[in-house]
């Protein structure tokens, strides 16, 4: 009888992916993400180990989104506090960090546990074109349906 095989941690190869989330829909934009973060790519997947690569996100603020989620959709964060119950809309927080919105939609698609607090690390997000990952050479990933 077979066994499975399961990577060593040494044998597990990681990759820098480039992507320009410009003119992009937010939540197709995360689950590509999620599934280069967790490794889902790779015919060496493994469901409990990190098996993905890294990830850049340029261009975070040239997101889009459909419907009318950019004033209906909204983001809660709690101070802890009573009465600390804070509020935002899509629209808000896509003027103040943009960063965070593709973040947040990211984190809903990855474990939440001790991997998937490992694997949103490996995320590097950018408002702008420019990033200071040149010396890792990251591959431009290319998305399906992308309009030029």
């Amino acid at each position: 009888m077979g066994k499975t095989y399961i990577p060593k941690a040494d044998e597990i190869e990681r990759k820098w992916w480039l992507i320009n989330a410009e003119g992009q829909i937010l939540g197709r934009l995360a689950t590509t993400i999620a599934r280069l973060l967790r490794g889902k790519n790779k015919s060496k997947f493994t469901p409990f180990m990190d098996t993905g690569d890294f990830v850049i996100v340029i261009n975070a603020e040239k997101i889009k989104v459909t419907g009318r989620k950019l004033d209906e959709k909204i983001y809660y964060s709690h101070s802890g506090y009573p009465g600390g119950l804070k509020a935002k809309t899509l629209r808000e927080l896509l003027a103040k960090k943009p960063e965070e919105v593709i973040r947040h939609a990211v984190w809903g698609m990855i474990p939440k546990n001790r991997l998937g607090r490992k694997l949103l690390k490996k995320l590097k997000i950018y408002r702008g074109p420019n990033h200071p990952h040149e010396a890792q050479k990251p591959q431009l990933y290319e998305l399906a349906g992308r309009k030029n």
